[in-house]
């Protein structure tokens, strides 16, 4: 099943984010070779393409995972998770409808 992984970026952490990115994108891609990857992507913090130093007010991914449990543990060892970049983390069950 699918599972949205929604991170809410803490204050100030666009530094914290550009230092965790590389091993966040290198576990992102990972799901991809895996064929588990629908979607991934940052929320820019202003109504822009390139937020600049606006920097970001967190990500979305919607994965595919064996279970609730899994992709919250998933969601737990993040880079982005473990170095405080995300205040908040929330994963629900999503299911695909359109396209």
């Amino acid at each position: 099943m699918f599972y949205a992984i929604m991170g809410t970026d803490r204050e100030d952490s666009l530094e914290a984010r550009l230092q965790a990115r590389p091993e966040h994108l290198e576990r992102i891609k990972q799901l991809q070779g895996e064929g588990r990857l629908l979607l991934a992507g940052p929320h820019p913090a202003i109504d822009s393409e390139d937020p600049g130093p606006a920097g970001f007010s967190g990500s979305l991914i919607v994965a595919e995972f064996a279970s609730l449990d899994e992709a919250r543990a998933w969601a737990d060892e993040d880079p982005y998770t473990r170095t405080g970049v995300y205040a908040q983390i929330s994963v629900k069950p999503f299911k695909k409808v359109l396209p």
